[in-house]
């Protein structure tokens, strides 16, 4: 790999981003930008750790000064940044897949193809990283602009019907939790409900760590909620996944948690 001239690099993303909207060319130029900067000893291996798919093992200050270049021309053309996306996302490569993901982060909510192509993408991903992305990056402007539509989304995947989208839904909340600007608990607990008392093992510590971000937000409501979930359910399985948590909670959620569920029992 070439040591990493950023004069040369930012001419190279500047020539990239012209192609914007011609995906096919664009898609060249990008795979001659990743040859270029590919580790070849490390490309032999031909996946990155904890990845399913190809990678170049592209520099990361490779992959930031492109997205710092798409950015802002994918938020002034959305419809040519989904079209983008699309093309990046076929190319089944780890960095054409988190770019593609990044780009749908940068698309206005109100484009009417998002939350659809979000929905397919999760669903279909495999790669760890790659998922990561769809759950955070790309729900940026849609969790931060329109929380109420994320919400929507989120309820969507969360639906009984879904439970093989269960763990995005759950992961894809806790960004919005943790956010500054969000403070508008009741619609999570309501998403949450039914999760809870369904308390499947495999989410377990998906579960674990969305409770654990409710809690740090407001310790009374999220005891008052598992009050009510335990209440509400003559299951046993809520209670049994909740003192499974109880080892892995912070001391004071513990505490809290271990007096709630002697009360219920």
């Amino acid at each position: 790999m070439p040591a990493i001239d950023l004069a040369r690099l930012k001419k190279q993303t500047a020539q990239l981003a012209d192609l914007f909207d011609q995906p096919s060319a664009f898609l060249r130029e990008h795979r001659e930008i990743l040859d270029h900067y590919v580790n070849r000893t490390l490309r032999s291996l031909g996946v990155a750790p904890s990845s399913v798919l190809p990678t170049y093992r592209t520099p990361v200050v490779v992959l930031r000064q492109i997205e710092t270049e798409l950015g802002p021309i994918a938020e002034k053309k959305p419809i040519q940044a989904l079209e983008l996306a699309d093309a990046l996302w076929d190319e089944g490569w780890l960095e054409t897949r988190l770019l593609a993901a990044f780009l749908l982060g940068r698309i206005p909510p109100q484009e009417e193809r998002l939350l659809a192509r979000l929905t397919a993408w999760t669903q279909a991903v495999r790669d760890p990283n790659v998922r990561a992305a769809l759950l955070t990056t790309s729900l940026t402007r849609l969790r931060k602009e329109t929380p109420s539509l994320f919400l929507v989304l989120v309820k969507e995947w969360l639906h009984p019907a879904r439970k093989k989208m269960w763990s995005n839904g759950i992961q894809a909340l806790v960004p919005l939790i943790t956010s500054p600007e969000f403070d508008n608990l009741p619609p999570i607990f309501e998403i949450l409900g039914p999760i809870l008392k369904a308390s499947p093992a495999a989410l377990q510590f998906d579960i674990q760590e969305l409770l654990i971000a409710l809690y740090k937000e407001s310790s009374d409501e999220t005891i008052y909620f598992i009050q009510q979930t335990l209440k509400s359910t003559k299951s046993e399985l809520p209670a049994i996944a909740l003192r499974r948590m109880l080892p892995d909670l912070p001391q004071d959620f513990q505490a809290n948690l271990r007096e709630t569920l002697r009360k219920e029992m």
